[in-house]
């Protein structure tokens, strides 16, 4: 599947692992919450890039004390009406301090990638159809907002602020 990364399709080295693939030595590598869970001391002590996919029905909190751990962690959107992930980034970047690649994967939609992108989320995994309908334009359609959020663009409040 393509990934969006600074605003252009970009190659992705990560593979994600089912529960009961072996980890590729150095390569990096996601694996679920669950097996996180089960095997947390060996993954810890891995060598290679560690990251996890977290279901959109986990709370993030849960995650405090390892978060530094991972260099990237892939949130779910399932379907279109499921918007739980917009919430985990958040929470994953403005009260855990999430500082590594937060990847949007599922049914993700190009009407939503710059609200996604303001939740924090830096990476996307689109479909096919993404490279011949230019969707990394959609993230520049906009450059003024409103409202204040995790992607580090000032509100029109704060610009205003400064500039007087």
């Amino acid at each position: 599947m393509p990934l969006l990364k600074g605003g252009r399709i970009a190659d992705d080295p990560w593979r994600h692992l089912d529960d009961a693939e072996s980890l590729p030595d150095g390569a990096p590598a996601t694996v679920s919450l669950n097996r996180w869970s089960v095997e947390r001391a060996a993954l810890s002590e891995r060598n290679g890039r560690l990251g996890l996919r977290l279901p959109n029905d986990a709370a993030p909190s849960a995650l405090a004390g390892d978060i530094a751990r991972f260099e990237l962690i892939a949130l779910s959107f399932p379907r279109f009406t499921d918007g739980r992930a917009y919430s985990q980034a958040r929470l994953l970047r403005g009260r855990l301090g999430f500082r590594g690649e937060l990847r949007a994967t599922g049914n993700v939609l190009r009407d939503q990638l710059m609200f996604m992108r303001r939740c924090g989320f830096d990476a996307f995994e689109v479909g096919d159809r993404a490279l011949a309908e230019n969707w990394p334009a959609a993230l520049g359609e906009f450059d003024i907002f409103y409202q204040p959020a995790e992607d580090g663009e000032p509100s029109i409040a704060r610009r205003r602020a400064c500039a007087s």
